[in-house]
């Protein structure tokens, strides 16, 4: 198939807390595909996406959607519709991705280890400590928002007299919260490319752990690509990865955030559309192997059509 004679629609913005940062990696894809002889026209998201698809007459969707309604599925669901097709992963993998409960369960059940977590049993439970406790043992914990994005919604907290406020009004936020045991230890993260590992990077964040303002700030952290760890261990954070896109079900590129403490792994989250500026961590990765920006863009057009 000849992609170059395709109307590509990069897709991104929308509506979500990770809006900003989408644009950027929305406009960074089209640019790099306008370079490279692609008719390319952006699409900020929104509710009448259906009608601009149809008006635009876009034949591929390119996504650069970060959070809801671009990697939940929602949108996916509306390509698989309009017959058009998409980059990155389908429906089902999305949803799961985008779901960090889920996608724990998903990967126990593949013999990946994720932390352990506490939840409510209902969402009109009141949060007691002492059970939190007993899951989870004496704090420090992380709080989470089941779907968010790009570290938004999360905290730690120490003081176990500081979790039911801090876990009441991130709720009252963003409605689907969980606690998480804090690991300490050294953040990495691994990108798939065209459905086959890439090298490690190691994340040096003068912050107490790679949150929003660490992602997105310059000078805050330090991407070390390769990691250094023992081989072993970098082997294992590969396998880690590989294995995690593959059980979620994801298609062509994802990125898979882990934790490394002493000889053990954990794996926090799985990305189904990671940052995709020249100077975010999946392209980052890939060039230290050689491929460059326009090539990662590149390969995930063509994660469209295979």
């Amino acid at each position: 198939m000849n992609l170059k004679n395709k109307r590509i629609g990069v897709l991104m913005g929308g509506w979500s807390s990770e809006r900003e940062i989408s644009l950027v990696s929305g406009r960074k894809a089209a640019e790099s595909l306008r370079k490279q002889g692609f008719k390319v026209t952006e699409i900020d998201v929104g509710r009448n996406l259906a009608s601009v698809l149809k008006k635009e007459k876009i034949e591929i969707a390119f996504m650069a959607l970060h959070g809801v309604p671009g990697e939940d599925g929602t949108v996916q669901g509306l390509l698989e519709i309009l017959g058009i097709p998409y980059t990155g992963s389908g429906v089902m993998a999305s949803a799961i991705s985008m779901n960090k409960i889920i996608t724990k369960v998903v990967l126990q059940e593949n013999g990946i280890k994720v932390p352990k977590d506490y939840q409510l049993k209902t969402q009109d439970s009141k949060l007691k400590v002492e059970d939190v406790i007993e899951v989870l043992g004496l704090p420090p914990y992380i709080v989470k928002t089941i779907n968010g994005g790009s570290s938004v919604g999360v905290e730690i907290v120490k003081n176990p007299d500081d979790l039911e406020s801090t876990f009441n009004r991130i709720k009252e936020k963003y409605q689907d919260v969980f606690i998480e045991e804090f690991i300490k230890g050294r953040e990495i993260t691994v990108g798939i490319l065209s459905d086959e590992v890439l090298p490690v990077a190691e994340l040096i964040t003068k912050n107490e752990f790679f949150d929003y303002q660490a992602k997105y700030t310059s000078g805050i952290t330090e991407e070390i690509i390769p990691a250094k760890l023992p081989e072993k261990i970098y082997k294992k954070a590969q396998s880690f990865a590989i294995r995690s896109h593959q059980a979620i079900g994801c298609k062509g590129f994802s990125r898979i955030d882990m934790m490394v403490k002493n000889d053990d792994i954990w794996v926090l989250e799985v990305n189904s559309i990671p940052g995709l500026t020249d100077m975010s961590i999946l392209p980052m990765e890939a060039k230290h192997i050689g491929i460059s920006y326009a090539e990662v863009i590149y390969r995930m057009l063509e994660s469209a059509i295979y």
